[in-house]
């Protein structure tokens, strides 16, 4: 997204450069000078930028698999599990 007119960019950005512009929104919404529209608009890129963290998020963590021992010492992949 372009940031200043909130129009689709050219360029696909990066998990981290939606972080960080979330973050940007974040601070921008906290400090309360901005108008109402625009804090609605604020809040809709947001929204946007958190469905495609999370959704990156998860995609990454199907990827990762963690490489254990078999029953014979072979090397077994496995699914990644969080510890929680």
């Amino acid at each position: 997204m372009n940031h200043e007119n909130n129009s689709p960019d050219t360029h696909n950005p990066n998990f981290e450069e939606s972080l960080k512009r979330l973050q940007e929104i974040v601070k921008t919404l906290e400090n309360g000078d901005t108008t109402l529209d625009e804090s609605m608009a604020l809040f809709q890129e947001g929204t946007s930028l958190v469905k495609f963290c999370s959704e990156y998020i998860k995609n990454a963590e199907q990827k990762v698999t963690e490489i254990k021992k078999g029953e014979f010492g072979e090397p077994k992949e496995v699914p990644f599990e969080v510890d929680q």
